[in-house]
């Protein structure tokens, strides 16, 4: 039988609060005298920076969960890029390093060790850094089209490598120091609770902005709106994936908790996502919403699970507007595939097939799009990836790329799968993970229209979801 001692030592927080509070005070008065200088809405933001990053110090799982509850945010207008005038120096970036920093000056080499698996390492992590150290030769070879659209920010080797390279690894130490602190705490299905919090502040976030803008839900189903979000620094279909992936990673903890306060919280938040994912009118996102649904009834179906399915089937038929319909089956009528990918297949799909062959072994950079033959000539349309994850790999990383990045992701699904049935972890941490396995199935289906097998803010509640994989592993009984 399992002993129950962890690998990792759980950790309650110390007596700090006098400090916490003291710090705090002093990083908001310090940070109000550079309002003065700064005013407006940077003042916010390096105020609540600034003392969170003081309280960081104290215990770095405050910087973690601060971190969680604005992921949906950081890639967004809604965070600046810079404060003060330093380009990079934003929240997120600030909130990050002061997070590592604080567990790097209390953690263990061991820790680390068992966080940071080599998996990750030599099936993710590696080869994405050669096909950056490949792209950045590349870089003067964007086509100018981006810079005046503003779609790219970076002007020679070094940008492009924080833009393509660094800029993402930052999703994947996000992740593993939520793996670590997960690892120390007592109660980790607590981070469900910023994880459901953060979905509120998006979902909100959308809501209130439709709601300003005046347009009724059938204007905004119109194909010609797919770039309504952008102004907010997202578009639709990217964050209707995000949304999608989060759902499964609430829906099977929802079922399993006997906590009343956690079911009925995590039901408000699973209805007021779903409206948000409404809103994108994202084809892709309707499937993974869809998939996710059908995994939950095939991995636990009983009477019951078959009753609630048929519910929500009957309330959807009689309730589905038109428009939500008309959405979906956009292209069915014509049949032409063209017109079912909205033009993916004569625009992107097809003009870069050819480009398979010019580095078929290992690719040709990160962001490869943006260079390649097709997009010189301006023989497709302007876009700065291919709309599919798995020709991006090919084209970006190569035969070998591709087969690595697959060689994680299903060392990944077996992880969350042995999660999902492990007799040492708790009812919600065990559904947790079987919904990590559903949102990692809506990963790779959705991937066929979208998104990047990459770290990539679409799927960064994945990211988080496989942090604490590693988490629950560093912790899990010895025999």
């Amino acid at each position: 039988m399992a002993a129950a001692a962890p690998y990792l030592r759980q950790e309650r927080p110390g007596n700090y609060t006098w400090v916490v509070v003291a710090l705090c005070l002093l990083g908001v008065a310090v940070a109000s005298g550079v309002s003065l200088a700064y005013g407006e809405l940077q003042a916010f933001y390096a105020a609540i920076s600034v003392a969170l990053c003081l309280a960081i110090f104290a215990d770095f799982r405050i910087g973690v969960v601060a971190l969680i509850v604005t992921l949906p945010l950081h890639s967004t207008t809604l965070f600046p890029r810079g404060m003060m005038g330093i380009t990079g120096l934003n929240p997120a970036n600030l909130l990050l390093a002061a997070t590592l920093a604080s567990y790097l000056l209390r953690g263990r080499l061991e820790e680390i060790a068992k966080l940071v698996r080599p998996q990750l390492v030599w099936l993710c992590l590696v080869p994405i850094a050669i096909a950056g150290a490949l792209g950045a030769f590349h870089a003067e070879e964007v086509v100018p089209i981006f810079y005046e659209r503003e779609l790219v920010n970076f002007f020679g080797p070094l940008g492009y490598l924080r833009d393509m390279l660094l800029r993402p690894m930052l999703l994947v130490v996000l992740a593993l120091l939520l793996g670590a602190a997960a690892a120390r705490a007592q109660k980790p299905e607590l981070f469900l609770v910023p994880i459901a919090i953060s979905v509120w502040i998006m979902a909100l976030v959308m809501i209130v902005y439709v709601i300003q803008s005046g347009m009724s839900l059938g204007q905004l189903s119109r194909a010609t709106e797919r770039g309504f979000f952008e102004p907010l620094g997202f578009h639709s279909n990217g964050v209707g994936r995000l949304l999608a992936a989060v759902y499964a990673l609430l829906l099977f903890p929802w079922w399993e908790t006997k906590k009343a306060g956690l079911k009925l919280f995590l039901f408000l938040t699973m209805g007021v996502l779903s409206f948000a994912l409404l809103l994108t009118f994202s084809r892709g996102a309707f499937t993974g919403f869809i998939l996710v649904n059908l995994l939950f009834l095939a991995w636990k179906f009983n009477l019951r699970t078959l009753l609630l399915a048929i519910a929500a089937v009957t309330v959807l038929a009689i309730f589905t507007p038109g428009y939500v319909v008309g959405r979906v089956t956009v292209g069915f009528a014509s049949g032409e595939a063209d017109h079912l990918t909205a033009g993916r297949t004569d625009g992107i799909w097809m003009p870069l097939l050819p480009e398979l062959a010019r580095s078929p072994i290992w690719g040709n950079g990160l962001g490869s799009t943006m260079w390649l033959d097709p997009q010189q000539r301006g023989a497709m349309l302007p876009v700065t990836h291919p709309h599919n994850a798995y020709l991006e790999a090919l084209l970006d990383m190569g035969v070998i790329g591709l087969g690595l990045l697959l060689a994680f992701f299903w060392h990944v699904w077996r992880g969350f799968r042995a999660l999902g049935s492990s007799p040492w972890l708790g009812p919600e941490m065990r559904a947790f993970f079987q919904g990590a396995a559903a949102a990692l199935a809506c990963f790779i289906v959705t991937g066929m229209a979208g998104s990047s097998l990459r770290p990539d803010p679409d799927f960064s509640y994945l990211w988080l979801a496989i942090g604490l994989m590693y988490g629950m592993k560093a912790r899990k009984p010895t025999d």
